[in-house]
């Protein structure tokens, strides 16, 4: 148990990246993502969804996979920087129960066989989640019309979800050489950062996760916290981890704002980085 747990009285750690799915806190705009999602898998369609790093690509992606029964999709998740066609067919076929070879060609048409097989004979549909889209090379993007296009475009094979930073759309789909996998999007997803009501709400719903019992920041140590991480949910889990770290250094059961913006400046230098937060 961490030394800010026991101070706390905390029965659960807040702001972890490990936390259990059905804990998992979901914004307005991730419940949204989420129902249309659900309606992708079911129309074997295509999505895809951008955020900011640290914006909850991840969180929703969790809930998704979770959401899907097992008994009607198999979920498949590839998350590969270097992917290449190739690998990109032997990844799928090999959670998919089929066996890829060595040319490419003959992995399509493997690939084509498992999905028919799944589809007629197990009658479950593949979700396929691709992560980290934005680094994919152009070799591997122009492979998506083969994987969406069944029966002259009658109907899709399967569902894929590209999920990725922005700069997958501002850099690649929105250009010229990719409209005909643009053409194909059935769902465009783009999640915000927090707005500052949701920053406290978040806050507030970790510790309640922690079963400590009590309000620990106050008011304006959250309107600080928003400020300093921008939205972030990451940051904001990185910035109240510490602020429970130090209170419990110093005593104090309770965080002000004071003490947030001591703990941004003196233990967060990444902060100076616009990077970070996204603020210039």
């Amino acid at each position: 148990m961490r030394a800010y747990e026991e101070f706390f009285g905390m029965e659960k750690a807040p702001f972890q990246r490990d936390m259990p799915v059905k804990n998992l806190f979901m914004t307005d705009a991730m419940k949204e993502a989420l129902g249309r999602l659900q309606f992708i898998a079911e129309d074997r369609g295509f999505a895809v969804v951008l955020a900011e790093p640290g914006c909850g690509k991840s969180t929703l992606i969790r809930k998704y996979a979770a959401s899907l029964d097992p008994n009607r999709f198999i979920y498949t998740y590839l998350s590969d920087s270097k992917l290449t066609p190739r690998w990109l067919y032997k990844g799928m076929l090999d959670q998919l129960g089929g066996e890829a070879h060595f040319y490419r060609g003959d992995s399509k048409r493997e690939l084509q066989k498992q999905i028919a097989f799944i589809q007629n004979v197990s009658h479950k549909k593949v979700v396929c989640v691709l992560d980290e889209a934005h680094l994919l090379e152009r070799e591997v993007i122009e492979e998506f019309r083969f994987l969406l296009n069944t029966n002259f475009d009658s109907e899709g094979p399967m569902a894929l979800v590209l999920v990725g930073q922005n700069e997958l759309w501002d850099n690649k789909l929105r250009l010229q050489r990719y409209a005909a996998v643009r053409q194909r999007i059935d769902l465009y997803c783009s999640l915000p950062r927090l707005s500052r009501s949701e920053t406290g709400d978040y806050i507030r719903y970790q510790i309640r996760y922690s079963q400590c019992g009590k309000e620990i920041f106050t008011e304006d140590a959250l309107g600080t916290i928003y400020d300093a991480a921008g939205g972030i949910m990451r940051v904001i889990n990185q910035i109240c981890k510490k602020c429970l770290m130090y209170a419990s250094q110093v005593k104090q059961t309770t965080i002000n704002a004071d003490m947030v913006r001591y703990v941004v400046q003196h233990e967060m230098p990444a902060m100076d980085d616009p990077d970070l937060t996204g603020r210039s």
